[in-house]
């Protein structure tokens, strides 16, 4: 059954989508930069299915900083959610093409571990 749209279950629904992606596979035509973008969607995702849970309406941001200060002061700000503020960058720098250095194997999977600890961080708090 598919979760009610807008609901805390479909924005984990999606996050875990966007975290599947970000894990990638083994294509060459694949950029490490959208498999980045896709772990910092996860993470978006995930926080606004906090949000949501918490009556308050998600915002459209990308900015995981800017979400991060709307939880409600009752939810700790565990360290992956300062870590989960650098994934930013993957939304917005590495979206599209630019002089920017290319992500390496070891950026792409610390966005992943981010995205992966942001997920479970939701997961906690949305059920239980």
């Amino acid at each position: 059954m598919r979760p009610e749209a807008g609901s805390p279950a479909a924005w984990m629904r999606f996050a875990r989508s966007d975290l599947a992606i970000a894990r990638g596979g083994p294509d060459p035509e694949i950029l490490l930069e959208g498999l980045c973008f896709h772990a910092q969607q996860a993470a978006e995702k995930a926080i606004k299915a906090v949000l949501v849970h918490s009556g308050i309406p998600a915002s459209r941001t990308h900015s995981i900083e800017r979400l991060v200060s709307l939880l409600p002061a009752s939810i700790e700000r565990v360290l992956v959610l300062t870590q989960a503020a650098a994934l930013t960058e993957y939304a917005v720098e590495f979206r599209y093409p630019s002089d920017a250095e290319p992500v390496t194997d070891e950026e792409h999977a610390e966005a992943v571990g981010i995205a992966e600890g942001v997920i479970s961080w939701a997961k906690g708090l949305i059920e239980s």
